[in-house]
């Protein structure tokens, strides 16, 4: 991976964890927490779609991806806590 694929990596990340805060929370977790919630909820999220067979190619997809996974995450978190 080179600096570019890595910065795209790392935005998305951001990206991705941010929208996912804002759906399950309300808020953000700051520019390290977002990014590391969004790589998270990529790996989640990837997994999820392979599951169903879904395949989201390019930037946005790969941001929606990650945006599900890491909302799903967050709702995962959200509810061991209660218990």
């Amino acid at each position: 991976m080179d600096i570019t694929g890595l910065i795209m990596f790392l935005a998305i990340g951001a990206i991705a964890g941010w929208l996912a805060g804002m759906f399950m929370k309300g808020g953000g977790f700051g520019l390290l927490g977002n990014i590391v919630v969004g790589i998270l909820g990529a790996i989640v999220g990837g997994f999820v779609f392979g599951l169903l067979g879904i395949s989201a190619g390019g930037v946005i997809g790969s941001i929606v991806t990650a945006t599900i996974g890491a909302a799903l995450l967050l709702f995962i978190i959200a509810v061991m806590k209660k218990r």
